[in-house]
């Protein structure tokens, strides 16, 4: 067959969600299927660490890199005289093509209940672009049993036309790391002191961070790092002044630390060096660095809401992402409780190998390939 991707999303320098999982798809499916023929479609020339070139794998660069989706991809595909069998997006947009069988993957739809927590023009892209691409594309992906059940009643779609399959984690990257040399030496070079809870991601209003800041108003003795970039590149969020202030406003800044961006390759370190990950979001299509931390042996606390309940299974404590009450007691339960503490961190290590990369390509390809 041959099957054209839409590499835009997974052709970033700094990956996070949506871009990490298209990237991984890309390595995964480059590395398990070879008797197939890929084109990867790019707005730019293909980053160092994209699979390298090869009979059967192939990069195409089409300009302008501007209305990407709307314009460019489109006109390609429409004039390209050799046209594909199937062209897959791994993001909610589907080019606007003729008779081109096209695949798409919508990760959740927390933007439609959650309207005021996106800019407006990221909200409006979301809002038509979804809704174009679960009405015309001729299967969807998406990433857990949660938001399939939202995109079939958003959109009413059969639930046939929808499969669901998991990402997966880096296991070369993200286990226990037991050089507590390196472990101090990376809280070092974060100036973290003492017991602390470790939150990775964006920092933005859906994440619920002004939560559970506010939750260690009453907590001693133990501290909130927060990891993620506000502005530019890398794990940056919006809408984050408020959350920034927020330990200011109530006269705890020693007790949150904000790293900023931190690189991949520091991650376990400070998985390893805390006392749980927490998640305490308000809504999740899957959340990665949950299964990192699981995979790391941290025990994790996530919200009892869409997706985590799935991913964690019974080796997390489950939270009510609207009280701050309950968010501190499950820190407070994780910390002081060092059993209990133990018992997680083991179900943790199990419940992450059911997560892998390629798993999830060969069930992405299965869908590629069906006639």
């Amino acid at each position: 067959m041959k099957i054209w991707i839409d590499g835009y999303e997974a052709n970033s320098p700094d990956r996070l969600g949506s871009s990490q999982v298209g990237f991984e798809l890309l390595k995964s499916l480059a590395k398990i299927d070879k008797k197939n023929d890929f084109t990867i479609l790019l707005p730019s020339e293909p980053l160092a660490d994209l699979p390298k070139s090869r009979a059967g794998w192939a990069y195409q660069v089409i300009n302008p890199k501007r209305l990407w989706t709307r314009l460019s991809l489109p006109k390609f595909i429409n004039q390209s005289k050799d046209k594909p069998d199937v062209v897959f997006s791994p993001t909610h947009y589907i080019p606007h093509t003729g008779k081109v069988r096209r695949v798409n993957m919508i990760f959740d739809l927390s933007f439609l209940k959650f309207k005021d927590m996106f800019k407006k023009r990221d909200l409006w892209q979301l809002t038509i672009g979804t809704k174009y691409g679960a009405k015309n594309s001729s299967q969807i992906i998406t990433i857990s049993e949660s938001s399939k059940k939202d995109i079939m009643e958003a959109y009413k779609v059969d639930g046939s036309k929808v499969m669901v399959s998991y990402p997966g984690y880096d296991k070369e990257m993200f286990y226990p790391r037991n050089d507590r040399k390196q472990v101090v030496k990376i809280l070092d070079k974060y100036k973290i002191v003492g017991d602390y809870v470790i939150y990775i991601g964006t920092i933005q209003p859906r994440k619920n961070l002004e939560r559970l800041i506010e939750a260690f108003k009453e907590i001693e003795n133990l501290k909130l790092v927060i990891v993620g970039k506000t502005t530019g590149q890398g794990r940056q969020g919006w809408m984050f002044e408020q959350i920034l202030n927020k330990p200011k406003d109530l006269g705890i800044s020693d007790k949150i630390i904000f790293t900023g961006f931190a690189p991949t390759e520091d991650l376990p370190y400070l998985l390893t060096g805390a006392k749980a990950y927490i998640l305490p979001s308000l809504w999740e299509g899957f959340g990665i660095p949950v299964v990192e931390a699981m995979a790391c042996g941290t025990p994790v606390i996530v919200s009892r809401v869409s997706s985590l309940p799935e991913v964690v299974g019974e080796a997390g404590l489950q939270i009510d992402p609207y009280s701050i009450l309950d968010i501190k007691n499950a820190i407070l339960k994780i910390v002081k409780d060092r059993e209990l503490a133990q018992t997680l961190s083991k179900k943790g290590l199990v419940q992450a190998r059911q997560f892998s990369w390629d798993k999830m390509a060969e069930q992405v390809l299965s869908v590629l390939e069906k006639s």
